[in-house]
């Protein structure tokens, strides 16, 4: 008996397809949940929040900026005195209308902190946008820390000011940082040449920005 093994397979695919029912065209795709955590930590999740900066979140914040082991090479310009962060806390709780600053709060731990200021690009009333800086604490590096942060940061902003822009500056070098913006929905806009004075020589930055969805 000659057997048609076309037919034959074509007849078992239609078999399982009927059991199977018709297909979900209209379901849409899902998507993976996304883990704020390192490759290296097999997604170790951090918990972090922003919230308002406190009196004694300003002792943590010292601390750290005392020196590179603490902001990191990249983020070591000398050493600078924190007076004006202090009074400009005792003015405003650091949350003016031209920037301010929020604590990355790790279950009750401070865990670094996000800083936002006013760029302008032309009038001051008209062409003005955000820029974003952040420092993330040592203990908290490499788990996601800084691309939540940026997102929470951005959503923050977007909502309650009228800003249509934010921008972040990284160095060319830094990883990183590169990584967290993207996570966060930068994108890299180009290089600005020579531009950060650190170390004893000038370095190269990446400029990235997101707009108002």
């Amino acid at each position: 008996m000659v057997v048609d093994y076309a037919t034959t397979v074509v007849a078992i695919a239609l078999k399982i397809a009927c059991a199977r029912g018709p297909p979900l065209l209209d379901q849409p795709a899902r998507r993976s949940p996304i883990l704020y955590g390192s490759r290296r930590g097999k997604g170790t999740r951090v918990n972090v929040s922003l919230r308002p900066v406190r009196e004694a979140d300003l002792e943590v914040f010292e601390e750290h900026g005392a020196g590179p082991k603490g902001t990191g090479e990249l983020q070591w310009f000398g050493h600078r005195s924190l007076h004006v962060m202090r009074r400009e806390f005792e003015a405003n709780g650091l949350l003016g209308p031209e920037g301010g600053y929020l604590t990355i709060d790790a279950r009750s731990d401070v865990a670094g902190w996000v800083r936002w200021s006013q760029r302008l690009w032309g009038p001051a009333h008209t062409s003005w946008c955000w820029t974003l800086a952040i420092v993330v604490f040592p203990r908290y590096r490499g788990k996601g820390v800084g691309s939540r942060a940026h997102r929470d940061l951005v959503d923050y902003l977007f909502a309650h000011t009228r800003a249509e822009r934010i921008e972040a500056i990284t160095d060319v070098t830094n990883l990183a940082e590169q990584g967290a913006l993207a996570n966060a929905g930068f994108e890299r806009e180009g290089v600005i040449r020579r531009a950060q004075w650190r170390g004893g020589s000038w370095h190269d930055q990446l400029l990235y920005s997101v707009l108002r969805p």
